[in-house]
């Protein structure tokens, strides 16, 4: 790093109370490490373009070095007692709530999100290490009624061994401690590929792991381009299963990469989840609900609702009321305590929120809120309403602060409408209206249905999708299952 670079150092990370959670390596087999080549990607914050630090720009060498370091590492690990691996775990866990105000900092920093969704993050985070370190101790042996004479007959799950994990920037700490927590809990050692903008929550994690005690190659954070990295970790053989957070177009890429050795692939892919609010609900809560389910992350989220149906009923007052609670949100750095809304993380993604909104306004759609860029990396929560499906943003994820509202007249009418997609991840309904809730939530076409609320995520639920959304399920005990085989045994006696 140049000395220009360390005196334009972004300010706020002399906030932080333990500067050795600023980790500017990489970390292999134990090892804080450089790139081979001595090549650094800069980090910078989204909101004022200022200089956090440097990672290296890691090639196929080093991430053969990381897959080498694990493969050595997981038979130990394996062979630890469940008890042994929980504690560590544990402690981890610990770890990352004692720090947890350093670590919502460099989030904020490095991703840009509201500083209290980043604390509400880490505690998300570090919840899934906890579970995870008691489910260790719970994978046991089935045993199995003989269909054959003098035989004893069991099924129990063993460890894949070395695995990998692809993460994105919207959630760069929860969704390494998803993957990670569950594989390291199964017996495996894994390697961490975190996204290019967002890699100080994940080297932090490091740092704290091995502060644990989880021994050297059991965890591994690779920093660099994603080509070469993700490449060898997909056609590496010694790779027996990889996790992947991210959009639909790259899980397809990667899939057809990882099928040349016959790997498992969990993936959580892109969503579109529609929002459905028929005549019978409490306005108040339907529109808190829609901000939080709307808004949160600036819009950056998978679960984000993308398409707010309304019944006629209600759809004129819910627009007003709707566009009222817009106004009031609150725009700028995510270190300031009232912040809403956030930067986005890209020049990218601020021009899909004004493409979408540009075509939407050409095809009739009413801007009744905001509907333009701030400077920089900012976009003005948007509502547009009167939205058809000849729109793009009718089809496509926005990842961005605009909500789109769609009227529909019939319970069958608005069933097609949400399902009209190729993704299936999650949905919101709102009805009070029992039978209707039980009919319209069987029927949508996704992974995950949330009734009367918009909070539906933790450490205990299966979390994942249908059609283009993804395969696999992470969370809860069927997370381990992605990271493990099972093994049946026939005993004559």
């Amino acid at each position: 790093m140049t000395a220009q670079l360390k005196e334009q150092r972004c300010v706020s990370l002399s906030n932080l109370t333990d500067l050795r959670l600023l980790r500017e390596h990489a970390y292999i087999d134990g090892r804080w490490s450089s790139a081979d080549n001595r090549q650094v990607i800069e980090v910078t914050n989204p909101f004022d373009g200022s200089f956090l630090g440097t990672v290296p720009n890691m090639g196929v060498a080093e991430t053969r070095r990381a897959v080498e370091a694990a493969h050595n590492a997981f038979p130990a690990w394996a062979a630890l007692l469940p008890q042994e691996r929980a504690g560590r775990m544990r402690r981890w866990f610990e770890l990352l709530i004692e720090n947890k105000e350093d670590l919502a900092l460099l989030m904020t920093l490095e991703q840009g999100k509201p500083i209290n969704e980043s604390r509400g993050e880490i505690d998300y985070a570090a919840s899934f290490i906890e579970f995870y370190a008691e489910e260790a101790k719970r994978v046991n042996v089935e045993s199995i009624s003989s269909h054959l004479p003098n035989r004893a007959m069991s099924i129990r799950r063993e460890p894949v061994g070395v695995t990998a994990a692809v993460t994105p920037w919207n959630f760069p700490c929860a969704m390494i401690t998803r993957k990670a927590a569950a594989a390291l809990a199964a017996g495996c050692t894994m390697i961490v590929r975190p996204a290019t903008e967002t890699p100080f929550s994940a080297t932090a994690l490091a740092e704290l792991a091995e502060r644990a005690g989880i021994p050297a190659g059991v965890f591994n954070v690779i920093t660099g381009d994603p080509n070469p990295v993700v490449g060898e970790l997909c056609g590496n053989p010694v790779v027996r299963a990889l996790s992947f957070t991210g959009s639909t177009q790259i899980g397809r890429l990667l899939l057809a990469q990882g099928a040349q050795t016959v790997k498992k692939m969990s993936m959580e892919l892109g969503g579109h989840a529609p929002f459905i609010l028929f005549p019978d609900v409490d306005m108040d809560q339907a529109i808190t609900h829609a901000i939080g389910a709307k808004f949160a992350t600036s819009g950056q989220d998978c679960l984000a609702a993308n398409r707010i149906f309304v019944h006629r009923d209600i759809y004129d007052q819910f627009i007003a009321r709707f566009a009222d609670a817009i106004e009031k949100l609150r725009v700028g750095n995510g270190l300031d305590e009232d912040c809403d809304i956030g930067p986005l993380m890209h020049d990218r993604a601020v021009a899909k929120c004004a493409e979408h909104v540009e075509d939407a306004r050409a095809k009739g759609a009413r801007v009744v809120v905001g509907g333009k860029q701030l400077g920089g990396l900012f976009y003005a929560p948007t509502l547009l309403a009167d939205v058809t499906d000849d729109m793009q943003i009718y089809h496509e994820e926005t990842f961005g602060p605009v909500a789109p509202v769609i009227v529909f007249d019939s319970e069958d009418e608005v069933i097609a409408k949400a399902n009209d997609s190729e993704y299936g991840l999650a949905a919101y309904l709102y009805t009070n209206d029992q039978s209707r809730a039980n009919r319209v939530a069987n029927a949508l076409e996704y992974g995950m249905v949330a009734l009367n609320c918009v909070k539906i995520t933790g450490a205990p639920i299966p979390f994942g999708g249908v059609k283009q959304s993804g395969l696999g399920r992470e969370g809860s005990r069927h997370g381990m299952e992605e990271f493990t085989e099972l093994k049946y045994v026939c005993a004559a006696f």
